[in-house]
């Protein structure tokens, strides 16, 4: 069951758009930070259930912030939400273990499938 969510993001816009697209009739908590290393200090801190995570920040970028929270907590639910989508970069959030990549801006529909497949994997892992 996903209560809490981190997005960790340095566009206060993509923010602001990632917030919109989650759907509003479940009462998730929103936490955010402004770039990787303030979002792996804020998953410590408040251990959401699901991290949006951009690749491209200032400080600690994506890939390297990914690789932090897994470290803490191994089965942190991370999904990448990034305008790179080239295949590389795709293939090593993947290889760090993120939960999957959904593409910059973000929709509706993509975010809330999102959200249904961790939904799904966290209960089947009781």
């Amino acid at each position: 069951m996903i209560k809490k969510i981190l997005i960790v993001d340095d566009s206060p816009i993509s923010i602001k758009i990632m917030k919109s697209c989650i759907p509003k009739d479940q009462g998730y908590e929103f936490y955010d930070a402004a770039d990787g290393q303030n979002g792996v200090e804020k998953f410590k801190e408040v251990k959401p259930d699901l991290t949006f995570m951009d690749l491209t920040m200032p400080v600690m970028d994506g890939f390297q912030a990914l690789a932090e929270i897994l470290k803490f907590d191994s089965k942190a639910m991370v999904i990448v939400c990034t305008a790179d989508v080239q295949i590389k970069a795709i293939a090593k959030a993947h290889d760090l273990g993120a939960f999957s990549v959904v593409k910059k801006p973000p929709a509706k529909e993509s975010i809330a499938a999102a959200i249904r497949e961790v939904e799904q994997a966290l209960s089947q892992r009781g």
